[in-house]
């Protein structure tokens, strides 16, 4: 958490006469838009008005969120967004460790005259100018209501922002079965639940959405699913020409990467995706127990995250690069 003096400080510049933005990461998920637009309400209570930017368009089954619809996306409103950002006296940074993970907005962040807040729990942060990184924490969400709380704001907690900090803590622990879930994140669920968040009506808003498009890509990728290195690695993956043929939205291939981890026997999953429109692949990866896939894959795919849940790229094709993946695994001795 922020010590008592950056908290005094951050305080003092959460006044209504300020710009505040709020910023997350590039393809913005649960734990990014929740945490994002959980703070925009927080703030909101204490009667502080505050823009929500994001690099890139984000799934239809997170746009259900209060004011989720008036976040002002970078890729359509170029001209706004860095407007925005320029002006700003404030910027919070939520669930993103470094400028780069932000897609175009990385530049006009590092040039911004504000004062940048980071809120985040991935590893290996870059300097800003108030830092709250704590990466034993499962969301970013649960790090806004713990920022919450450090302010002696609890009591402001309403239903719009329990709504989008739950959904955030939700999908950031995979329906609370990551092992970094853990008795306060339950805890703060409770309170969350106490402030009107309806576990039912979220978990159908968010992931009782499938389109067809999904369902026929998650046939798919399962009728051909592997198993290597032993029975501890599970391979996944989709070419561009199948995302094409099956209508692929954005969001449609969320979660995927975890029905590797379902096999029994299986410690690590990795899901690999040619991008729609540019020659790279983009790569998630999961993990169980002490895999550490964060360092895996800074290592081999210039990726990184946490110790079991990951992203990386390779610009190889998707041939090489599975036979690369295989290579390595075997060479980690996973």
């Amino acid at each position: 958490m922020f010590t008592p003096i950056e908290l005094l400080e951050i305080n003092a510049l959460l006044i209504p006469e300020n710009k505040i933005v709020i910023l997350t990461h590039y393809n913005p998920d649960g734990d990014a838009i929740g945490s994002s637009l959980g703070l925009k309400h927080y703030l909101h209570a204490k009667g502080i008005n505050a823009e929500v930017v994001v690099p890139n368009d984000f799934p239809k089954f997170l746009k259900w969120m209060p004011e989720a619809r008036k976040n002002i996306v970078a890729e359509y409103k170029r001209k706004v967004a860095f407007d925005i950002i320029n002006e700003a006296d404030v910027i919070f940074c939520l669930d993103f460790n470094s400028p780069a993970r932000i897609g175009i907005l990385g530049d006009w962040l590092v040039k911004a005259r504000a004062k940048k807040i980071l809120i985040d729990h991935h590893q290996q942060p870059e300097e800003f100018d108030y830092v709250y990184s704590d990466t034993i924490i499962p969301a970013t969400c649960q790090m806004i209501y713990h920022f919450i709380e450090a302010m002696n704001d609890e009591h402001l907690v309403n239903k719009d922002i329990a709504e989008c900090l739950y959904t955030g803590i939700m999908t950031d622990t995979g329906g609370f079965r990551f092992r970094s879930t853990s008795a306060a994140t339950h805890r703060i669920i409770a309170n969350l639940i106490e402030k009107g968040a309806d576990p039912s009506i979220i978990t159908s808003n968010t992931w009782d959405t499938n389109t067809v498009s999904r369902l026929h890509l998650l046939a798919l990728i399962l009728g051909r699913i592997e198993v290597v290195n032993d029975g501890k690695v599970a391979v996944l993956y989709l070419t561009r020409k199948e995302l094409q043929e099956y209508g692929f939205q954005k969001g449609d291939t969320e979660g995927f990467v975890n029905y590797g981890l379902s096999i029994v026997g299986v410690r690590m999953s990795a899901f690999f995706m040619e991008d729609l429109y540019d020659d790279f692949i983009k790569i998630s990866f999961r993990s169980k127990d002490d895999v550490d896939v964060n360092q895996f894959s800074r290592k081999y795919f210039s990726g990184g995250g946490h110790i079991n849940a990951a992203g990386g790229k390779s610009n190889a094709s998707l041939a090489d690069t599975l036979e690369n993946f295989k290579a390595k695994i075997v060479e980690e001795t996973l």
